[in-house]
């Protein structure tokens, strides 16, 4: 980093406002990009859940719909933690640090964030004690919850080194994967996935 850093091109005042300009624009036109992404992304049709999930968790066993906590959208982070790891993975560990401390702001929007893994809920309390994290995560061990989201893939899968990942069928790498999924209830009690997204893959 230093020696790139040693190298990087130094030019006057003038020039360097010239060059700020031109990539201005450029970062404008990528603004209005993300404007139109999200328009299209608020506008994808929603798929109903008509599958019972129960989780497992600090309130014991619980029902997706409980999972809202009384509000009407739930973002679920897929953390990698499979039901023989003795610990979380670190990449989702980190990406824990960081949203650990939005949870208050996102309740305000009407929005619950949790985490959910196939390791036994023990597990998951241990290493979220030892991490210092206050967000809720259950146990989706006993459910095909991830499995059915494309998070989670089977010996069979893994034997082939094919499953449906990332929206097409390839080698998904590990057999746990990190991303979210989004889910709306109505006030009906209905719930539906309007989203997802993987952090990682081609």
């Amino acid at each position: 980093m230093k020696a790139a850093a040693n190298k990087h091109k130094v030019v006057s005042e003038a020039e360097w406002l010239k060059a700020r300009k031109k990539l201005l624009v450029k970062e404008k036109k990528f603004l209005r990009l993300q404007e139109e992404l999200g328009l299209e992304r608020r506008g994808l049709p929603w798929v109903k859940v008509t599958k019972d999930y129960v989780f497992e968790g600090l309130n014991g066993k619980q029902p997706l719909a409980d999972l809202f906590e009384g509000r009407s959208q739930l973002v679920i982070y897929h953390f990698m933690f499979g039901p023989d790891d003795k610990l979380g993975c670190p990449h989702c560990s980190l990406r824990a640090d960081c949203f650990n401390g939005i949870n208050v702001h996102l309740k305000h929007r009407d929005v619950t964030m949790i985490c959910v893994s196939r390791a036994p809920f023990k597990k998951l309390a241990a290493y979220k004690k030892r991490m210092g994290w206050g967000f809720t995560w259950v146990s989706s061990g006993n459910t095909d919850f991830n499995f059915d989201y494309h998070f989670s893939f089977t010996p069979e899968d893994m034997a082939e080194g094919k499953a449906f990942f990332n929206y097409k069928i390839q080698d998904p790498g590990p057999s746990e994967r990190e991303g979210h999924s989004v889910f709306y209830k109505d006030q009906r009690g209905d719930v539906f996935h309007t989203y997802a997204c993987y952090s990682r893959g081609k």
